[in-house]
């Protein structure tokens, strides 16, 4: 498990350097032919891997219920604009998530778990599986990240 936490971190602070370079109106920019923007990404894999690992695992999810109502599978951005306090909020939960997560796995904190069928029609049964299916969620969301940095500099 501690190599799913290795590789999870390595792709975070690519997450957090894309935050931290990117001009701020490119970050919340929707190209023609997409959903949403750089920000919506990021803030989608924090949310997603609070819930399908806390929420799944009927614990305190160590995000605002505001930001999961906001980036939470299904939603589309209201707005281009977030506040910069959300988004240093961001920067700071991109790793705070992620070491509590690893730190609350190691003390044996996740017991339980409701088996959830995610959207890509894979079944996860225990936090291990949600872990693994996370890596590959958080890719998924990078590779939209790089297509809209793509779309934006042309």
């Amino acid at each position: 498990m501690e190599y799913l936490f290795t590789i999870l971190l390595q792709n975070r602070k690519f997450l957090y350097s894309i935050l931290r370079k990117t001009p701020r109106e490119e970050l919340f920019q929707i190209p023609d032919g997409f959903r949403n923007h750089i920000y919506w990404n990021i803030a989608h894999v924090v949310v997603t891997q609070q819930l399908i690992t806390y929420g799944l695992s009927n614990l305190s999810l160590h995000v605002g219920a505001e930001l999961v109502a906001k980036y939470s599978k299904g939603t589309v951005p209201e707005s281009v604009t977030v506040s910069t306090e959300e988004l240093e909020e961001l920067q700071k939960l991109l790793f705070s998530t992620l070491e509590q997560t690893q730190q609350d796995y190691r003390d044996g904190h996740f017991k339980a778990y409701q088996s959830y069928t995610t959207s890509a029609n894979v079944t996860l049964t225990s936090v291990e599986e949600a872990l693994a299916f996370n890596v590959y969620h958080e890719g998924l969301h990078l590779g939209a990240i790089l297509a809209l940095q793509k779309a934006l500099s042309n």
